[in-house]
This record gives C-alpha cells, sequence and structure tokens, in this order.
C-alpha cells in the first residue's frame, strides 16, 4: 500500500467526514525537524504494505502547527486511526506511547500492527 502525503485541506476533510466513501485511515504526523520521524519512515511503509484494506497516510504537522492541539495529541512522530463514515464526525483513535520506546524509530512496526489490529 502506496502512503500518500496529506495536505491541511484533506485532512480536515478526513476530520469532518466530508467524503466520498466511508473507510478507515491510518494518519503518521510528523515534522520535517523529527529525526525519529525520518527514521520511522520505513518501518510505517512495511506496515502499510501489509494492509489491502487500509488508506496509509503521512501529515506535517508544520503544515497545520495547530493540529496537535486539535487532535490531542503531543508530539510526533504520532500514529493515528480515523474511522470514517460519509457526512459523519470521524472516530479517530491515538497509538499509546511505547512503554520502551525504540531509540530510533519511537515505534516499531510491531507497535504499529498492534494499534492497528486492537483499533480497526
Amino acid at each position: 500500500m502506496q502512503i500518500a502525503r496529506l495536505s491541511k485541506k484533506a485532512l480536515l476533510k478526513l476530520i469532518s467526514g466530508d467524503v466520498a466513501e466511508d473507510g478507515i485511515c491510518v494518519i503518521k504526523f510528523y515534522s520535517n525537524g523529527c529525526h525519529l520521524c525520518h527514521a520511522l519512515r520505513d518501518t510505517y511503509a512495511e506496515v502499510a504494505g501489509e494492509y489491502e484494506d487500509l488508506h496509509f497516510f503521512a501529515f506535517n504537522v508544520q503544515d497545520d502547527p495547530k493540529i496537535s492541539k486539535v487532535l490531542k495529541f503531543d508530539g510526533v512522530p504520532n500514529i493515528s486511526m480515523f474511522k470514517i463514515k460519509k457526512g459523519k464526525k470521524t472516530q479517530i483513535k491515538k497509538i499509546t506511547e511505547p512503554e520502551e520506546p525504540h531509540k530510533t524509530t519511537w515505534y516499531t512496526a510491531q507497535d504499529i500492527r498492534n494499534f492497528i489490529e486492537k483499533e480497526r
């Protein structure tokens, strides 16, 4: 599964449910200045390749500095799952912080898989 970069406008549409069809999206929130975010890229892509029925995206928080407050997360990297129903407010779940963060990627592939399986 390919990972598409989301614009601020597209992200706001997902949040509001302004979409053509229902679906589940996994979104990695990142920042250009975050070394953990960059290191997580291949791990996130690996997991995305394992799920045909989900949509994977990445959003640069520098495109909307207020988004972390809107979505109530403290920093990046952050991974969230959006359960979207057309015309309805999107249900958003955030990955929990790992008890022992990976020193170079923060989350492991297994952390992301466990989150997806628990929340889908």
